[in-house]
């Protein structure tokens, strides 16, 4: 299957092409430049693997939650692109990536928290296995506290710049982690196994029909007409 993955959801602007089993990826994290990087990485990684959109089966978007600003520059982009070469989107969860990558290198259960400002983060847990991402919890608004499903446990693996942002989340939850993961942002290439697996349940839209994973629903209603 071949992919564009595309995700600037945060800090990071990231972008991943996979041409049957090969991988090109370009990953910057610098802020307010999504804008200025996503397009030429787009071009640069689909130089590097010597393909054309056309030759794509569809575009992986980075769904969020996340930043709203990054989250409709990523969709734009997808939808202008999708609308360009007849390409069916993916949507998919930005946090999930992260929770892929930490359950690389073996199964985990990961703890993802990303900053949501306000004293809060967007959390998502999940149980990763042999690249399976299994969410075991809807994503949500969490406030800098104890995080009740991680209680009477000790085996989640903290991810996520919120874990950084609001260390007193840290706190509150911290005999109830196994320790904290590296991995900050998503990563394109983590989006890539999310796709397939989208696709192959048939969960694609229109590119008309994509709609950010808004968490916050006033912002959702303010900007919801600006993203289709």
């Amino acid at each position: 299957m071949n992919l564009l993955a595309l995700d600037t959801s945060s800090l990071a602007c990231t972008v991943a092409v996979k041409i049957g089993k090969q991988v090109f990826t370009r990953h910057e994290e610098q802020p307010r430049e999504h804008t200025r990087l996503l397009i030429p990485m787009i071009r640069s990684v689909l130089a590097d693997a010597d393909t054309a959109l056309s030759d794509l089966d569809g575009i992986v978007l980075g769904n969020g939650p996340g930043s709203f600003i990054g989250m409709r520059i990523a969709a734009s982009v997808a939808q202008g692109l999708a609308f360009g070469a007849d390409l069916k989107i993916a949507p998919v969860s930005s946090m999930a990536a992260v929770a892929a990558e930490v359950g690389s290198s073996g199964p985990a259960y990961v703890a993802v928290a990303q900053d949501a400002h306000m004293q809060e983060v967007y959390l998502g847990l999940y149980a990763v296995d042999n690249g399976q991402v299994s969410a075991l919890a809807p994503e949500r608004l969490q406030r800098c506290e104890v995080i009740e499903e991680l209680c009477g446990r000790d085996d989640f693996i903290a991810a996520g710049y919120g874990w950084q942002r609001f260390p007193a989340l840290f706190e509150a939850n911290r005999a109830n982690l196994q320790g904290d993961a590296e991995v900050l942002y998503p990563h394109a290439q983590f989006l890539l196994g999310l796709g397939v697996d989208a696709i192959e349940r048939g969960d694609t839209v229109a590119a008309e029909d994509v709609i950010p994973a808004y968490l916050r629903q006033k912002v959702a209603e303010k900007t919801h007409g600006n993203v289709r």
